[in-house]
């Protein structure tokens, strides 16, 4: 037996007696992972920590056991085209994160050899990384911080089975089933076998319990909005008539710049829902000097949820046109109804500007809030109003930070309608851009009992070379998973990697 000695807990010791009980039910390998003072989710920084008991029913020889924190992506796109040929369903799966425990071999019984009927007990602890390795994002990026992009860490997503601990009712995240990334903790018991003169390793048991992971996130700069854009409108301009069939009373403009993030916490809190506040400056340029501002009569705000995935590395950001014509993308879209506001205070808070030379001499804060005249403005007088707009959160839903990474992304959009009481004038709206980011969640972590620094030597350990280990041909899958996938033997190890190939009917991926 190993040399190490360990004193075990009551509750090591109750989780064991439970492993004996349960292995007269059966000849396999039983293996239990229990995860220490779990949370709901984890977040930067944050341990990890628990143990891993093993009991087997029979003596049972083994090379190595291995206890590995792993990130997964999974998606798949739909192909419907006239050629049968091109059509089907073509899927990738992506492991962008693989951490080992080594200090399990410490533990190791010295014969390898796992007694019948007797436990064995493993502690690990794992550091969720700020960030993944280069050689994760191995393709081809065209455009500029696209591979700065697809090395953080993205969220836990598409995760439909994982239920809300408040309610108990399943976390509703938006994404559809062609997406999907998930953590957790996977735990191989492994033997070494020789095929055809080759090592291979062979798997006796294994086992994962999956965690929610949700990245600290910084806000990104604003996007770049050409004035055609057809997914974004920050500007519109509009004729207000005096009636239906009547002459031009004046016209409306309506412009607004990207609000600032959404700043969410990685386990929320019902009491102080994520929020932020976007400014809308209105401008009427009217007719005819005797023409004032129309009623306003309502503010609506909502939000809209756009997942895009491919079944291939993208080398851009993904855009909406360009993934409908790609038969390898795919985008799914949902939007939320966020509030609706009586505008009728407005009216009072229209401010009057001779002309554009009384503006400029204005103070500077103001003039750099005021829209630029409509192509009907002729000179003269002018309204100016602006409208703030809370945008909140809400709390029925399981929001993910935006993020971009080799397969998946999560973008939102903010639509303000504004309606006018003016006989078929309608509404007038904007679409802009809002990027949810995610705060580190301060002193309620345990994580912050050891200093900064610390952490971040820990977390730099896990990413060494050493402690970095690839993905086998088994856990990345095969366009043909009816064949028993091959094991793998040190020298074909890899980085990990994607896997791209399309599916038979009836197949699946083999995905974690």
């Amino acid at each position: 037996m190993s040399s190490t000695i360990r004193n075990i807990s009551e509750d090591e010791a109750a989780n064991m007696e439970s492993l004996r009980k349960l292995s007269g039910f059966g000849q396999k390998v039983i293996i239990d992972i229990k995860i220490n003072n779990p949370r709901p989710t984890y977040t930067t920084l944050d341990r990890i920590e628990g143990i891993v008991s093993i009991l087997a029913p029979m003596d049972t020889n083994f090379d190595e056991i291995d206890i590995e924190f792993v990130g997964t992506s999974r998606t798949y796109v739909e192909r419907l085209t006239a050629a049968a040929a091109v059509s089907g369903r073509s899927e990738a799966f992506h492991q962008f994160l693989k951490l080992q425990d080594k200090s399990v071999q410490d533990l190791y019984p010295e014969d390898r050899i796992l007694r019948a009927g007797k436990p064995y007990s493993f502690p690990f602890v794992f550091v969720v990384p700020q960030h993944l390795l280069p050689k994760i994002c191995g393709h081809t990026c065209k455009a500029a911080g696209v591979r700065e992009a697809h090395l953080q860490l993205p969220p836990t997503f598409g995760d439909h089975d994982r239920e809300d601990p408040t309610d108990g009712k399943v976390l509703d995240d938006l994404v559809p089933e062609m997406a999907s990334t998930r953590y957790g903790v996977h735990v191989r018991v492994c033997k070494a076998k020789l095929v055809d003169e080759e090592i291979t390793r062979r798997n006796i048991a294994n086992k994962a319990r999956r965690v929610r992971v949700i990245p600290a996130t910084e806000e990104q700069p604003p996007l770049d909005i050409d004035s055609d854009d057809k997914e974004y409108s920050i500007r519109r301009e509009k004729v207000v008539r005096k009636g239906v069939l009547h002459a031009k009373a004046g016209t409306m403009v309506m412009e607004a710049i990207q609000p600032p993030a959404i700043r969410m916490r990685s386990r929320g809190d019902p009491e102080k829902p994520a929020m932020s506040n976007a400014k809308i400056m209105l401008r009427y340029d009217p007719a005819d000097k005797h023409s004032l501002p129309p009623f306003l009569t309502d503010l609506s705000t909502k939000l809209k949820v756009c997942t895009f995935f491919a079944s291939t590395a993208r080398s851009t950001f993904p855009d909406k046109k360009k993934a409908l014509q790609d038969p390898s993308q795919g985008v799914h879209s949902d939007q939320l109804n966020l509030s609706t506001r009586k505008m009728s205070n407005v009216a009072s808070k229209w401010t009057t500007y001779e002309s554009e030379a009384d503006a400029v001499r204005g103070s500077a804060s103001s003039t750099s809030c005021i829209p630029a005249a409509s192509k009907d403005y002729k000179g003269g007088k002018f309204f100016v109003a602006q409208i703030e707009a809370p945008i909140s959160l809400p709390t029925n839903k399981a929001f993910v930070p935006s993020f971009h990474s080799c397969l998946i992304s999560r973008m939102y959009q903010v639509k303000f309608e504004l309606g006018i009481q003016n006989k078929g004038f309608g509404t007038m709206d904007l679409k802009l851009p809002i990027q949810i980011s995610c705060a580190e969640d301060g002193d309620w972590s345990p994580r912050r009992g050891s200093t900064v620094d610390d952490i971040e030597a820990e977390v730099d350990g896990f990413f060494d070379p050493r402690t970095m280990h690839i993905p086998d041909e088994a856990f990345i899958g095969h366009s043909d998973i009816r064949r028993p996938s091959p094991p793998v033997t040190p020298r074909d190890e890899l980085p990990p990697s994607y896997s791209f190939f399309p599916v038979a009917s009836g197949q699946t991926v083999p995905a974690y």
